[in-house]
């Protein structure tokens, strides 16, 4: 695996507050920057946007770009369900978030990417924009006094290019020569035969702000999981969205590709995107813990509403028809929403903590995922488990093997897609526009794939039936 990365073209980040206009022009002629990429994540956490030159970007705010961006399937089409604003296709602004600009280390040139909000033609946001769908639900906790806290613990997988689909995939050579065959999860040794991309990956999350608590080998063929810092879901939210984009070019500067898909092997584990999540309050204290170090209802609560809403919230959680083939037993995946002290076969696990560090971390979600919506989703359903008061189902010891009890979550993306919409709860707590415009696009997405014949159905149908 060789490296074609050179040095880094911008090897630091500004740190501004999200409007100061007058700090980033004086950091741009500073470190000499050329261009801006001004991006915004679409439904599925793809980077949309324009890159500019840095003057006009100074020089020319109100970027604009047309509605039909959130309307796109994964496979480039478009949700006709969704109506005559499909046609119309009026013009979004792009607001930008200084706070949120990053080097791009990787760029020829020295360069900026930064983040940007939504707005319509009425200088309101747009409620279909993850970022805002996000918002809302952080709005939410923040009128009752609640600052949610969240750590993502995102997995992929490292492969051999792969430029025909027909091919299945392979990993790529490590360092040794060799290919990865899996089941060495934790092993030192399995990261070091990758260590180019991993040495990459520190360069640029170093060059991009981002901080990184670990990198370890998981259970799959060079499978990787990076564990985040925890914090506000906005900010968590941003940096797993900026970290799919760096791993993917620290992959192919190394001659490799990383994939964040659900379930890329047949015969290997999929890729996670586990979230642990507590509550504090305004002063700081974690309301899942009581003054005497006592779990309190709130954190019962919490995972009550995990437990009632979360098979509605799963088309957001794993959304495509890929991701419910990680969603089976036996793969290291939940099938139900069990809860359990310590129990990594259940969805809901309450890891070992102090009172203080009190969390519940959430085994469904996909690497797949987009990073916002899964967590609006995992967000909208604690807080209406708190504000509902909602009971847990009894906790399952830590001896039960959840892998083999009743299933909770959907079969497939059409059956969470459909819980999805019929949800009064989740499509107040996540805004009625956008559930109706998500549903439309993967209602879109799983016609389409329904067209696709696939290698088992011409082996086992083709002269057997």
């Amino acid at each position: 695996m060789n490296s074609q990365s050179g040095s880094l073209s911008l090897s630091v980040s500004p740190n501004l507050a999200s409007d100061d206009f007058d700090g980033l022009r004086d950091w741009i002629r500073e470190h000499r920057v050329e261009e801006i990429e001004c991006v915004t994540p679409d439904l599925a956490g793809i980077a949309r946007g324009k890159v500019m030159p840095a003057a006009k970007f100074i020089r020319e705010a109100g970027i604009k770009l047309p509605t039909s961006m959130f309307f796109s399937t994964i496979n480039g089409d478009y949700a006709e369900e969704v109506g005559s604003a499909l046609y119309t296709d009026s013009d979004l602004t792009l607001v930008p978030d200084l706070a949120t600009a990053r080097s791009v280390p990787w760029a020829t040139d020295a360069s900026l990417q930064i983040i940007h909000d939504v707005q319509d033609r009425d200088g309101i946001v747009f409620p279909v924009a993850p970022r805002q769908v996000l918002r809302r639900v952080c709005k939410l906790y923040a009128d009752k006094g609640w600052v949610p806290v969240v750590a993502p613990e995102l997995e992929f997988y490292l492969t051999q290019p792969n430029t025909d689909p027909d091919l299945p995939l392979e990993p790529p050579v490590g360092r040794s020569g060799r290919r990865s065959n899996g089941n060495q999860a934790f092993s030192l040794s399995a990261v070091d035969e990758y260590e180019r991309v991993i040495e990459l990956i520190y360069d640029y999350a170093d060059a991009q702000n981002l901080q990184i608590d670990t990198i370890i080998q998981e259970s799959g063929a060079a499978q990787l999981e990076i564990n985040t810092i925890h914090g506000h879901p906005m900010k968590l939210a941003d940096e797993v969205f900026l970290f799919k984009r760096l791993i993917r070019e620290a992959a192919l500067r190394c001659g490799c590709y990383a994939t964040f898909m659900a379930r890329p092997y047949s015969d290997q584990p999929g890729s996670a995107m586990h979230i642990h999540m507590s509550v504090e309050d305004t002063d700081g204290n974690n309301v899942f813990s009581l003054p005497d170090g006592k779990a309190s209802d709130l954190y019962s609560f919490f995972v009550g509403g995990q437990q009632q809403f979360f098979h509605a919230a799963a088309a957001l959680a794993a959304p495509y028809v890929n991701s419910y083939r990680r969603l089976v037993p036996g793969w290291s995946a939940p099938i139900n929403l069990d809860w359990g002290e310590d129990n990594r076969t259940t969805g809901l696990r309450s890891p070992q903590a102090s009172p203080r560090g009190r969390r519940v971390e959430n085994r469904v979600v996909g690497a797949d995922a987009n990073p916002y919506l899964a967590l609006a989703a995992c967000l909208a359903c604690g807080y209406l488990g708190m504000t509902q008061q909602i009971k847990p189902r009894v906790k399952v010891d830590f001896e039960t093997d959840s892998y083999t009890r009743a299933r909770d979550l959907p079969y497939s993306l059409l059956d969470g897609v459909e819980a999805l919409g019929r949800s009064k709860d989740l499509r107040e707590v996540l805004g009625p526009e956008f559930v109706d415009i998500y549903a439309a696009v993967k209602r879109a997405e799983h016609d389409q794939f329904m067209r696709v014949i696939s290698p088992w159905e011409r082996e086992h149908l083709l002269l057997n039936v």
